[in-house]
């Protein structure tokens, strides 16, 4: 997976955001009795405003839960690149001299 592919993921949340506030369809779901009735207290708490707002702002709450476990997995897996291993290093090695001069910087009085 490339850092391409990981802005896709990102472009696909974002665009689930702004997509919730375009349109609206009417659906019906079964839920638990119990689940049911948390829902109605915390909304009774001021929570949400309504079922509908709850709702929308629960699944939108999981889905982006998914897109970070999936972004996640994407950059887990280009950890163990060897591509992406030797930029890190090279990286690593660029920036090394900048490091211990803030490392020395933040170490002397002041």
């Amino acid at each position: 997976m490339s850092y391409a592919d990981i802005d896709n993921i990102i472009d696909v949340k974002q665009s689930i955001k702004i997509s919730m506030k375009d349109r609206t369809i009417r659906t019906t779901i079964t839920i638990p009795a119990e689940l049911l009735a948390a829902t109605d207290r915390a909304i009774s708490q001021g929570k949400a405003k309504n079922r509908n707002e709850f709702v929308a702002r629960s699944l939108l709450h999981e889905l982006e839960a998914l897109k970070r476990a999936e972004i996640d997995a994407a950059l887990s897996e280009m950890a163990q690149e060897p591509d992406y291993q030797a930029q890190v290093l090279k990286m690593e090695a660029e920036f090394a001299a900048a490091s211990w001069e803030a490392l020395n910087l933040g170490e002397s009085p002041a």
